[in-house]
């Protein structure tokens, strides 16, 4: 059973619709309880968004739906099989991108990804081309004959994932595919994944950068201590925050309290905040706020290099449905100790 943001609960229903589904799994790791029976579902050619606190047991279920691991309890299926009693069907039809490269840093890119198209059972002719398409899709081309280990973080990251597509997966599962990564870098991927899914691939991704399961993500889980705690679109998941927040930076510092006293007028005297150096904010309720307070600024003449009305921030929902910010998340070894 899953919560949506009203509080009400739902059963998983098995459909041909979904990608994967994931139907109460349980997983301790000696006195650990990994995953305390989560369900949830990836409908065929979306995204979905999976966070969660460090150690909330994220990477234990992609570990299991990619067939790594074996739940203590409940079932899961993937593309159409079940995990556990075929896993080797559930291997030919995924991808896994983890949280660190997987790649031989002694070979080439080029010879990378010719050695998966081998493990594959392509043909060396059929190996060559696929890896010849992928260098040239993920722009590794002129870096293609370098040892792998000569390539920046950036280009280990696109070439692991260029590997986990080598077989074209029905489904790619990508845990932290951005970690490590500068904001440029993570742009470029996530330019990659929108590429991957507008070809009708499935993706689930589990992310330790909210604003990327913003950027990506159709519907997002959250998980916390083992357990789904939220279910919901990521538009919908921020209106359980509540109001919307109205942001003015007015052009000339010196109109700031002329601006705080409007904003204080529409907003029915909710106190203003300073969030940033020069911004005023102020929490409304309505679209209404926003074509008052524009009225009211052009009446008394005050010019604004910002004006904005937005939802709450999904940083914010991380907090209010977990009590904690998002932080980077631990090793492998250090979450199954947590």
């Amino acid at each position: 059973m899953i919560p949506n943001v009203s509080g009400c609960t739902y059963a998983l229903p098995m459909s041909s619709e979904n990608a994967v589904e994931a139907h109460g799994l349980v997983k301790n790791f000696k006195e650990t309880k990994a995953l305390r029976g989560v369900d949830f579902a990836v409908p065929r050619g979306t995204v979905l968004g999976v966070l969660g606190p460090n150690g909330a047991g994220k990477t234990t279920a992609v570990r299991i739906l990619a067939t790594l691991l074996r739940p203590d309890a409940g079932h899961a299926m993937v593309a159409g099989f079940d995990v556990a009693k075929h896993p080797s069907e559930v291997r030919k039809r995924v991808g896994l991108t983890g949280q660190y490269a997987s790649i031989d840093e002694e070979l080439t890119g080029r010879e990378n990804l010719i050695m998966i198209g081998s493990l594959l059972n392509m043909t060396g002719t059929n190996a060559k081309a696929r890896a010849k398409e992928l260098l040239e899709w993920f722009d590794l081309t002129e870096a293609a004959d370098r040892m792998a280990k000569t390539y920046s973080g950036g280009m280990r990251r696109r070439l692991d994932l260029a590997a986990s597509l080598t077989g074209h997966p029905e489904i790619v599962f990508l845990d932290e595919p951005t970690t490590g990564l500068d904001p440029a870098k993570r742009e470029d991927m996530w330019d990659v994944v929108r590429d991957i899914v507008a070809r009708g691939t499935s993706v689930l991704l589990t992310t330790q950068y909210l604003e990327e399961a913003d950027a990506l993500a159709d519907d997002i889980v959250v998980i916390n201590h083992g357990e789904v705690i939220a279910h919901d679109t990521a538009e919908n998941l921020k209106r359980v925050v509540g109001s919307q927040t109205l942001r003015v930076r007015p052009s000339d510092p010196a109109d700031a309290a002329a601006v705080s006293v409007i904003l204080s007028e529409v907003s029915a005297g909710a106190a203003v905040d300073q969030p940033r150096k020069g911004e005023l904010a102020v929490p409304v309720v309505g679209d209404k706020a926003l074509t008052s307070v524009v009225k009211k600024l052009a009446t008394q003449k005050i010019s604004v290099t910002e004006l904005s009305l937005m939802l709450p921030s999904l940083d914010e929902v991380f907090f209010n449905l977990t009590g904690e910010r998002q932080k980077p998340e631990l090793t492998p070894e250090e979450e199954l100790s947590a």
